[in-house]
């Protein structure tokens, strides 16, 4: 397979028919070696089987017990038994890109044809892809063992195996200056001969390795890693605290200065669609392939588990991942303010609209809430249903716990952010796909990451709200201090703090964030644990009450980060175990 094709790029394999001599003797094989580097970034919209981003925060629930999300959210995780374990495969990640970055060099073919550029660019690629990959074992285990540039070989002995965990700040600041380094080499947009080309989309660029920094130093500066002495215990075999003790407001400013970096490149915008209609505005985010909101996508995906799970029943889904009453709560109403402050926000009685009996607690919200939840007696149109109708989740409607043992959800809802009408592949579909990229760091996302570290370093910058109000313009909603409608400027850096966090909950919902989120902050105790929905066991108005029918979403002390395997630990006799566990 050829790297001119977009579309197969991440999907090709080294051909392991011929020896590791000879990939770096052709210029073929070492582009099969280095698109086998990319083939390993992780699959993140995969939310039911791959990574519990989703499904394990306070944001949404899965509903069937047989997946490996409940186990976690149960309390059944523990290093013998651990669900989503990536530890192997992201360092066998690292592993394959340093093999690369160390005899990519050999490859005179590309040299004679490319001269030395190609093969300095196909080293950054492979740099950055590395670091990518440590910043992935990174948030999800915390400090991290650094291989450094030598490939241990695969007949070491044991005594070669014992490397040990650095200190958090350390990793940052190792994986910061490969990324650094990588951008200085990586091209702005995707080239192919040194001209910019589309067939290229995928491939690293300088954006993508300046906000894989952005996001890295806003976790730095958090919390959980910034002065937490809730973890003065976890230490070194030496005795060094694995995390700072004491508190450093510059972290801060090193995440605003990294995401301002991203913005100052001037290659990205929020995506709007040409009408100016906002739902297609947000869902264009994600439809509209190659957009220049997109920073960071993954071509090959399996996106459709997405469309399908997220699907209702009635239109052949599986009607299974299902906002929670606490997410839904969270969405904005159309003023702009939090249903707790609204004018506008009732729960109680219904309203006709378009036909339907709507549940007034659903009406005068802002898009997004349309654009992201189904809610009893939506509108839906999709998968098998060729014309649109109501959706139905109480009891006995076509969607609801009567009519599937398993395929119901929990919490009276389901997601609709990102899910492909035009996906039918579940009972009954023809196998009809929506395929597009799927995005791991977007433009919105940057904007927040700017206006948090900017409000904890320098409250009262103004350009906290700019950023802030670019959000909210694109969402449809009144902005702070300016516009029509406009609502008061927040004031005091914790009110300000308090309105980053929402907006951040709500406009990057379901996209694996809100999981590392709370957990940085170091809220998650509070916001985790009994989560609630509509009462799907009931029909009519009864469904239409709070109740505890989802599944616990237990957080532990010992939940703020994976625990490492009991087979690495007895393999690696050097590595510290992660707290709790």
């Amino acid at each position: 397979m050829s790297l001119a094709s977009c579309k197969k790029y991440l999907d090709q394999v080294p051909n392991d028919r011929i020896t590791i001599e000879e990939v770096f003797r052709k210029k073929a094989s070492s582009e099969q070696f280095l698109a086998n580097i990319y083939s390993l970034v992780p699959d993140e919209w995969e939310a039911i089987h791959d990574f519990p981003w989703v499904g394990t925060s306070d944001e949404a629930d899965l509903t069937w017990p047989g997946s490996p999300n409940y186990a976690v959210n149960t309390g059944n995780l523990n290093p013998t038994n651990i669900p989503f374990d990536k530890w192997t495969g992201y360092y066998q990640a690292i592993r394959t890109a340093t093999y690369f970055i160390n005899h990519i060099d050999e490859n005179e073919e590309i040299r004679e044809l490319n001269g030395q550029q190609l093969i300095d660019q196909y080293k950054a690629e492979a740099r950055f892809l590395r670091a990518f990959y440590y910043f992935c074992l990174m948030r999800q285990y915390g400090p991290v063992v650094l291989m450094g540039e030598d490939v241990i070989a695969p007949d070491a002995v044991a005594e070669e195996l014992q490397l040990a965990r650095s200190p958090y700040d350390e990793c940052v600041h190792y994986v910061v200056s490969e990324l650094d380094q990588a951008a200085q080499i990586l091209p702005l947009v995707p080239q192919r001969n040194g001209q910019a080309s589309d067939a290229e989309y995928g491939r690293a660029t300088k954006g993508m390795a300046l906000a894989v920094k952005a996001r890295l130093l806003l976790y730095a500066a958090s919390p959980l890693y910034n002065g937490n002495t809730d973890m003065a215990s976890f230490q070194t075999a030496d005795g060094i605290p694995f995390i700072a003790q004491t508190k450093d407001p510059e972290k801060w400013q090193r995440a605003a200065e990294a995401a301002k970096a991203v913005i100052d490149l001037g290659l990205y915008e929020l995506y709007t669609d040409p009408s100016g209609d906002v739902l297609k505005s947000l869902d264009g985010i994600y439809f509209q392939a190659w957009n220049k909101e997109q920073i960071f996508v993954r071509k090959a995906n399996n996106v459709t588990q997405w469309d399908v799970h997220c699907t209702p029943r009635q239109a052949g889904g599986w009607c299974g991942i299902g906002p929670t009453q606490e997410m839904v709560d969270a969405y904005f109403m159309s003023d702009g303010k939090l249903p707790a402050v609204s004018a506008l926000y009732s729960e109680s009685g219904f309203t006709e609209v378009n036909g339907q009996r709507i549940f007034n607690m659903y009406l005068h919200r802002e898009p997004r809430f349309y654009h992201g939840v189904t809610y009893n007696n939506s509108i839906w149109q999709g998968g098998n249903m060729s014309a649109p109708a109501a959706i139905n989740f109480f009891a006995s409607g076509p969607s609801g716990r009567k009519g599937a043992p398993n395929d119901y959800t929990k919490t009276g809802y389901l997601v609709r952010k990102n899910v492909g009408p035009n996906t039918n592949i579940g009972s009954g579909g023809n196998g009809q796909r929506q395929d597009r990229p799927i995005i791991l760091f977007r433009l919105g996302e940057i904007y927040l990451n700017y206006a948090e570290a900017l409000n904890e370093y320098s409250p009262g910058d103004p350009e906290i709200l700019v950023y802030l109000n670019k959000i909210r313009e694109r969402a449809g909603i009144p902005q702070y201090g300016v516009g029509a409608n406009a609502l008061p400027a927040p004031t005091g850096q914790d009110e300000v703090r308090q309105i980053i966090w929402a907006e951040r909950r709500i406009e990057l919902a379901y996209e694996g964030h809100r999981w590392f989120d709370i957990r940085r902050w170091k809220i998650a105790p509070q916001v985790m644990g009994v989560l609630h929905g509509m009462d799907v066991n009931k029909d009519g108005d009864d469904f239409y009450k709070r109740t505890a029918t989802v599944t616990p979403h237990l957080f532990r002390s010992s939940y703020y980060w994976w625990p490492i395997s009991q087979y690495e630990l007895d393999r690696d006799r050097a590595i510290v175990q992660n707290p709790g566990w």
